[in-house]
């Protein structure tokens, strides 16, 4: 096979300087001289909960609790092995690489940028030592040309062969683009080049392979988390090198021969205008494409990427924001062409309208990677719809992917979980410490830590606010001036949002306040008191100019309510039943509220129930429930019989709970299910 020629530009380009970091935004994708970017990120440490349902969960459990339960998992050589592997690979201890899933590196460097993260908002002394007691090891597994995998970097140290990129399934440039993305997060959080020179080498590593590859060695890219973390390799040291290899990383899928779909490199990407394949590497692959699309403007990758984007929102998301329905499965028309034959796929997208309830895959890895994809969706548009989904997934599918004490996760999630369910899945129904492929808990660990950093963005504009709960904002926008706001709220409780202005500018500047895609037309907005002549439109943002001055103080009133939500008929699977949403958290019935005498399958939502909230606290965690009455029906024992006539009556009036679809399974093992039997 012929090298891949046109990557002979990267080379060209190495002449830049690598080592020269620029002074620089300090935030989670630095995104402020993007010149397709439409806004910019905050720096990570503009913004800190305060309180509220973000503060609790924040100062309670992530910074703490989660993040080092996480630590003590990857420390603990007989559970992971993940850290003793650097260990061994740095020759810091004797040893021999000890099993597990080949992406164990990759894991180890989200939990790390979840430390880095946490610091960034904190200024914690200890956790700045902590990671510098840990940078050695890391740096110590790399060779000199940048290359860093422990299982080979172990072997080839014992045996002297070099043996990188033998099996594509070894992950190896997914764990590259989590090292980059972390050792990025790690220098704009603590001004340390140690990690930094590391994730640099690491893509000169990657230029310099795809350079001299063949087509069939560069197709190793699984699950392409390298794509996000060359372009933020780009953009702390403004390389053109870098951002060269982000692009022709993209033609690189369109070389592989006899691709798949389940890695979507069947066809090339301009040619995909529906998502296919394995969620997790499908939704890393669209959130890196925008990122290139950032720094180029291609019109040709947002062209896919938008087509991709209502495939998803309109035939193929959970209700929960959660992506991948399938367990396994064929993908005969995973893209828009005609395919040549049926292909196995897993974990994936299925077909539109394909979403079952009780055997949802939805790795909660792949759910962040629609959070990841959407925000910076946001970031080239300024699109509100965007951060509508960024919402949906972070209260419902990443909220539920770990417990309320931050220390149990789950792999997959679910939308009913009944003990009748005739087989058993690969994964648990209870959230488990070590889930032995470990990659979703960090990934967990560090996406609830950066919450914040999606709560507002800058633009030359001016301000938007795009998360509601009480936090204190100090930041620059573009045009240099200082803004400071001040936010009071129990949303997601309550719709209810104060801001008062500390710092302004003198000019006149704008506030883009979101008004969430779930409102009502009945949404208030004032400044000082006074009604704000702005479009108030549910999915939009609410633009207010005006010179803004210390005290000044917006309200936000967004009437929260429990609706009844359907799933389009086409979905089968929720035919004839619905879901109940509260504001943006969706809701659902556990086994353990069911009156006695009746099961989860016997409960029937009436089209008039009346739901009121009551607030209760699960696991020392303040939850909202919604109380009211349905109808059950006791039916016979299904055993022996598929088919029946239905009763005609015995439907008597029961008192029902609703709970976040996220605090389920916090009180012991129960069934669950999102979507109930509607009666009218």
């Amino acid at each position: 096979m012929k090298p891949i020629k046109f990557l002979a530009v990267v080379l060209a380009l190495a002449c830049f300087p690598v080592n020269g970091a620029r002074a620089q935004h300090k935030s989670l994708s630095d995104d402020s001289q993007s010149p397709y970017a439409k806004v910019t990120n905050i720096d990570l440490e503009d913004v800190a909960w305060t309180g509220g349902f973000w503060g609790d969960r924040f100062n309670n459990v992530y910074r703490d609790s989660m993040i080092m339960g996480v630590w003590n998992t990857l420390n603990n050589p007989a559970t992971s092995h993940a850290y003793r592997n650097f260990e061994i690979a740095s020759g810091k201890v004797e040893g021999d690489w000890n099993g597990g899933p080949p992406f164990f590196d990759g894991d180890f460097y989200k939990w790390f940028e979840s430390v880095a993260t946490v610091y960034a908002i904190t200024k914690d002394p200890k956790l700045d030592k902590f990671m510098d007691g840990i940078i050695p090891q890391i740096v110590g597994s790399q060779r000199a040309d940048g290359y860093i995998h422990t299982p080979v970097i172990i072997r080839e140290k014992k045996t002297g062969r070099k043996t990188e990129f033998a099996d594509r399934l070894n992950f190896e440039t997914y764990n590259l683009g989590h090292l980059m993305t972390a050792a990025c997060v790690h220098y704009r959080a603590t001004g340390k080049r140690t990690l930094l020179e590391a994730g640099i080498r690491a893509a000169d590593y990657l230029c310099d392979f795809y350079a001299r590859s063949s087509p069939e060695l560069a197709r190793n890219a699984i699950c392409p988390s390298h794509y996000m973390g060359v372009v933020e390799i780009y953009r702390t040291t403004r390389n053109p090198k870098y951002l060269e290899l982000s692009k022709n990383l993209i033609d690189i899928r369109g070389l592989v021969e006899n691709g798949t779909d389940d890695n979507q490199d069947r066809v090339p990407f301009r040619e995909q205008h529906k998502a296919m394949g394995h969620a997790v590497r499908a939704n890393y692959l669209y959130a890196g494409v925008a990122d290139v699309y950032a720094e180029t403007g291609d019109p040709t990758l947002m062209d896919c990427l938008l087509d991709i984007w209502d495939d998803v929102t309109q035939t193929k998301m959970y209700i929960t924001g959660a992506c991948g329905a399938l367990y396994d499965g064929t993908s005969p028309d995973g893209t828009s062409y005609k395919p040549d034959s049926i292909q196995k796929v897993h974990q994936s997208y299925g077909r539109s309208f394909q979403l079952p309830s009780e055997t949802a895959h939805n790795e909660s890895c792949a759910n962040i990677g629609n959070l990841l994809w959407n925000w910076r969706m946001f970031d080239v548009t300024a699109d509100a719809k965007y951060v509508d989904v960024v919402e949906q997934v972070a209260y419902n599918s990443l909220l539920a992917s770990i417990s309320l004490d931050g220390k149990r996760f789950f792999y997959t999630n679910p939308l009913r979980v009944t003990e009748e369910f005739p087989y058993t899945l690969r994964w648990s129904k209870e959230r488990q410490e070590y889930i032995w492929v470990y990659c979703c808990p960090p990934n967990i660990a560090r996406t609830l830590t950066q919450v914040s950093a999606y709560a507002y963005a800058v633009s030359k504009e001016g301000l938007y606010i795009n998360l509601y709960g009480s936090n204190r904002l100090s930041t620059t926008l573009p045009s240099g001036g200082k803004v400071s706001l001040a936010q009071q709220s129990e949303y997601p409780w309550d719709g209810n949002v104060s801001m008062t202005v500390e710092e302004a500018p003198k000019n006149t500047f704008a506030m883009f306040v979101r008004i969430p895609g779930w409102c009502d037309n009945n949404v208030t907005l004032t400044v000082n008191g006074l009604a704000v002549n702005a479009s108030l439109t549910p999915g939009t943002y609410a633009r207010i100019d005006r010179a803004w001055k210390k005290g000044d103080r917006i309200e936000l009133n967004m009437p929260v309510r429990a609706r009844l939500i359907e799933a389009n008929p086409l979905v089968e699977e929720s035919r004839g039943q619905v879901a109940v949403q509260y504001g943006p958290v969706v809701y659902c019935m556990e086994g353990i509220d069911v009156p006695e005498g009746y099961r989860l399958s016997d409960v029937k939502v009436p089209a008039g129930i009346q739901l009121k909230p009551q607030m209760t606290k699960i696991d020392g965690a303040p939850v909202m429930l919604l109380e009211g009455r349905a109808v059950a029906m006791a039916e016979a024992d299904w055993e022996g019989a598929l088919y029946r006539e239905m009763p005609k009556e015995g439907a008597q009036p029961v008192a029902v709970k609703f709970l976040p679809y996220y605090a389920w399974g916090n009180r012991g093992k129960t069934g669950m299910t999102v979507w109930l039997p509607l009666t009218l």
